[in-house]
């Protein structure tokens, strides 16, 4: 399993259940409930990828200074703060929805983290 196929399956896996939750949330909170849910979602597939690609490029560079590394940590919560804030302020997403749409990154990592474990596991027996 490579780098590029655990970003893949996990921006897959995020993705669907992006379009399931907004097709909830627009059921539920109507407009701003599906929009919060499709902004946090792409927000956070967004932030993923960034981080995957700044990973594969640290690990292809060899040691480098972490100076550099939590500096564009830091301008990528900002810029993701500051997006969600003016979707908030403009009215065009509920905050819970936006949760929500960002919570599914995190849960399709562990989901994909587990499928992969259980596949090693069992490729020892």
């Amino acid at each position: 399993m490579t780098v590029r196929d655990l970003t893949t399956g996990v921006t897959r896996q995020a993705a669907i259940a992006v379009v399931v939750a907004a097709v909830a949330g627009g059921w539920l909170g109507g407009a701003p409930g599906a929009l919060g849910v499709v902004a946090g979602g792409a927000l956070g597939i967004a932030g993923f990828r960034v981080l995957a690609v700044r990973v594969r490029a640290v690990t292809a560079a060899g040691p480098t200074l972490t100076a550099p590394w939590m500096m564009l940590a830091g301008l990528r919560f900002t810029a993701i703060a500051a997006v969600a804030a003016l979707l908030f302020v403009a009215g065009w997403a509920h905050p819970v929805a936006w949760l929500a749409g960002y919570s599914t990154l995190p849960l399709a990592l562990v989901v994909q983290g587990l499928r992969l474990a259980r596949e090693e596991s069992t490729s020892w027996t």
